[in-house]
């Protein structure tokens, strides 16, 4: 059985998660990294995310990689950013 956390309310695979901590420790956003690793081995169900990290994630992840998480990311920010949040 595959299980997943819950980003940005949508479900990442374990493994896609792992896979964002090791694209977020090469951009060097290493405390993102350590936050994503931890809640994988305490098997969180649920994160939710600062927008500093959700910004960080935009920034690690490209096109096809996690595609899905970064749309949601990518529409939230481009709204703070309409709105004066960021």
């Amino acid at each position: 059985m595959l299980t997943a956390v819950i980003l940005a309310g949508i479900p990442v695979l374990d493994q896609d998660v792992l896979e964002l901590a090791r694209l977020l420790r090469a951009e060097g956003f290493e405390s993102t990294a350590e936050r994503l690793e931890d809640a994988y081995n305490r098997e969180v169900k649920v994160l939710g995310l600062s927008i500093s990290e959700r910004e960080q994630i935009l920034r690690s992840i490209d096109g096809d990689v996690l595609g899905e998480l970064r749309g949601v990311l990518l529409v939230a920010h481009e709204w703070r950013r309409r709105e004066g949040l960021v």
